[in-house]
């Protein structure tokens, strides 16, 4: 028979490993989308953990005395019910991490959303020795998110500010104007920053042409013909040697009076004098100066506007792939554009009709095929 093998008293028992945290040893990155964190995620490895935001966290409460212009504009900042569990999970993660990243837009608002997310996790005391660091990127790729990385900064307080003032004069007016604009116009929205200072010119502009007294005056303008019998209109602009400003000629009977002095007098061209003019052409469109165009001309909603911009992209793209040389088209009629419009070789630095951030389109030259696209009048 065979007895069970018992357990040797000697041996001492196995020490029990304990299984390591998920967020041991990991560095924090805040940004401001869900699906920002799975791709950023994915290009930073396993040693970081992304966490979104979904946005701003804190925000000034609806009610009186959130901004006091009297204690310096001092602000009183509500964190957001529905972020006070994603403030929850940042805040447990970094338990067992040593840095944290705040990664959320450049700009101005983003700025906002870091500067708040460091200052509640401040507030429930979740940053121990933590390293803070901001960065920023334009691009959702691996080479900007990864070069971002490699040059750190700390919050931009400039920025913040803006933020904080923009937020002052939103609540600040809105209080202020919105229960005026509700009793005058019942059933009108709030008011804001924006919408009252454009009433306020609206106004004024108002008020000047109600102040606005009318005034007569008369222009007079001759039709002479050179001896090569080529008529060309003057106008009168002194006479007696004294310079005529446009309302110096304030009653019909003086104007009657110079006409008759016209009308009796001979005329002479005693120099001629030509200056060189010079003029550029107009910036290419981009997508929002195309819709703005089409609107006002044509009576475009945006949308239909887009839609037949992609039509006309995709019509372009059918033909050169039939001809198997997408780029050889475009590079036709870039060729065709430039070699139509003089200065081509100019660039136009600063200019407010182009960004770029934004695809621009140039006037096609004489070869191209845009005037299928047309449902309209030409823009």
């Amino acid at each position: 028979m065979f007895a069970a093998k018992r357990p040797n008293a000697n041996l001492a028992e196995p020490p029990f490993i304990s299984p390591v945290s998920h967020w041991n040893y990991m560095n924090i990155v805040i940004v401001e989308s869900p699906a920002k964190a799975k791709t950023i995620n994915k290009y930073l490895g396993s040693s970081y953990e992304v966490l979104a935001s979904f946005g701003h966290v804190r925000d000034l409460p609806a009610k009186n005395g959130s901004v006091d212009p009297e204690a310096n504009f001092q602000m009183i900042w509500e964190v957001d019910p529905k972020a006070s569990g994603r403030l929850n999970d940042i805040a447990r993660a970094l338990k067992g991490a040593d840095r944290l990243i705040l990664a959320t837009d450049p700009d101005r608002e983003g700025e906002a959303i870091s500067w708040h997310v460091l200052e509640v996790l401040k507030e429930r005391r979740a940053l121990k020795d933590h390293k803070i660091e901001r960065v920023v990127f334009n691009a959702i790729t691996k080479q900007a998110v990864s070069e971002a990385m490699k040059h750190p900064r700390q919050i931009d307080g400039a920025l913040v500010d803006a933020y904080m003032a923009r937020r002052a004069l939103d609540y600040l007016v809105g209080f202020t104007l919105s229960p005026v604009l509700w009793r005058k116009l019942p059933g009108a929205r709030s008011a804001g920053r924006v919408q009252s200072v454009a009433l306020r010119l609206v106004c004024d502009r108002e008020l000047e042409i109600e102040k606005f007294v009318a005034r007569e005056y008369w222009s007079l303008v001759a039709t002479l013909t050179t001896p090569r019998g080529e008529a060309f209109e003057a106008r009168l602009v002194g006479a007696d040697g004294k310079k005529i400003q446009r309302l110096d000629i304030g009653t019909g009977a003086e104007a009657e009076e110079f006409k008759k002095a016209i009308e009796a007098a001979g005329f002479t061209v005693s120099t001629v004098e030509a200056k060189p003019a010079r003029r550029n052409p107009q910036a290419p469109f981009t997508t929002s100066t195309l819709q703005q165009e089409a609107s006002r001309k044509l009576g475009f909603a945006p949308a239909h506007t887009m839609r037949i911009a992609r039509r006309a992209d995709r019509q372009f793209g059918d033909n050169a792939g039939a001809q198997g040389d997408r780029r050889g088209l475009w590079q036709r009629l870039c060729a065709g554009c430039t070699a139509s419009v003089p200065g081509q070789g100019q660039e136009r630095a600063g200019s407010p009709r182009s960004h770029p951030s934004n695809r621009s389109v140039a006037p096609a030259g004489r070869d191209a095929p845009a005037a299928r696209y047309r449902s309209g009048p030409a823009l």
